[in-house]
C-alpha cells in the first residue's frame, strides 16, 4: 500500500487511542453527574416526605381540635344528665353521651395512629438528610478525584490530537473528509482490514461488517493507493499484512 492508505491506517490507530481517552474523560465526568443526580433524587424525596409530614401534622391538629370540642360537648352532656327532669330526657341525653364517647374514642385512635406516622416520617426525614450529607461528602471527594483524572486525560487527549493533526496533514483533503465522515458513522472505526474467509482462499470479507468483499477490491488495493470502500458498510478497506506479503 502507498502513502495515502498507510497514512489512513496510522490515522485510524491514533483515532482509536484518541477515542479511548475521550471515553475515559466522559466516564470520569459522568461519575460526578451520577453523584449529583443521586443527591438531587434524595433531596426530592426529602421534600416530598416533608410535604407529607406537614399534611399529617395539619390533620393531627384538626383531630386534636375535634377531640377538644368533643370533650367540651361530653362535659356539657354530663351536666345536662344531672339536671334531666324526666326519664325520657335522661335516656336521650345518655344515648347522645354514649355516641359522643364512641366517636371520641375513634378520633383518639386516629390521632394516636397519626402521631405514630408523624414520628416515623420525622425519623425518615432525618435518615434521608443523613444520606444527603454523606453523599455530599462523597460528591466532593468524587469531584476532586474526577478533576485530577480529567486533567490527566485532557493532557493525553491534547497530545494524541496533536499526533492526529500531524498525520492528517499528510493525507489529501478529500480522503481525510471521507475518513472523518465514516469515522463519525461507525464510532471512530473508519478503516478496516480485509479478511480472507476461512477455508476459501478466493473469498474475502470486510473486517467491520464481515460481509463479502469482491476479489476485485483486493486486486485494486494491491495495485492502487486509493480509497476502496466496503460495498455493504462503506468503511475504508485496507489489506492485512498477510495480503501484502
Amino acid at each position: 500500500m502507498g502513502p495515502v492508505l498507510n497514512g489512513l491506517m496510522k490515522l485510524q490507530s491514533i483515532e482509536n487511542r484518541l477515542r479511548v481517552e475521550k471515553a475515559k474523560l466522559t466516564r470520569c465526568r459522568r461519575n460526578v453527574i451520577i453523584q449529583e443526580n443521586l443527591i438531587r433524587s434524595l433531596q426530592n424525596a426529602l421534600e416530598a416526605k416533608k410535604e407529607e409530614l406537614q399534611l399529617s401534622k395539619v390533620q393531627c391538629n384538626r383531630l386534636e381540635l375535634e377531640l377538644k370540642s368533643n370533650d367540651e360537648t361530653i362535659t356539657k352532656l354530663r351536666a345536662s344528665l344531672n339536671s334531666a327532669k324526666t326519664n325520657k330526657e335522661y335516656a336521650a341525653l345518655l344515648t347522645q353521651l354514649n355516641t359522643m364517647k364512641a366517636d371520641n374514642s375513634k378520633v383518639e385512635t386516629q390521632t394516636l395512629e397519626l402521631m405514630k406516622d408523624i414520628e416515623a416520617d420525622e425519623d425518615e426525614c432525618k435518615e434521608i438528610q443523613k444520606q444527603i450529607d454523606e453523599q455530599k461528602q462523597t460528591l466532593e471527594q468524587t469531584r476532586k478525584e474526577s478533576e485530577a483524572l480529567a486533567t490527566k486525560y485532557q493532557t493525553q487527549i491534547n497530545e494524541i490530537q496533536a499526533e492526529w493533526d500531524k498525520v492528517a496533514q499528510s493525507i489529501p483533503a478529500d480522503k481525510l473528509e471521507i475518513f472523518n465522515r465514516v469515522a463519525e458513522t461507525y464510532d471512530g472505526q473508519a478503516v478496516v482490514a480485509i479478511e480472507q474467509q476461512e477455508g476459501n482462499k478466493g473469498a474475502y470479507s470486510c473486517g467491520g461488517c464481515f460481509m463479502g468483499v469482491p476479489a476485485e477490491s483486493v486486486n485494486l488495493l494491491m495495485t492502487r493507493d486509493d480509497i476502496i470502500r466496503c460495498p455493504n458498510c462503506t468503511r475504508i478497506l485496507v489489506l492485512s499484512d498477510e495480503h501484502e506479503t
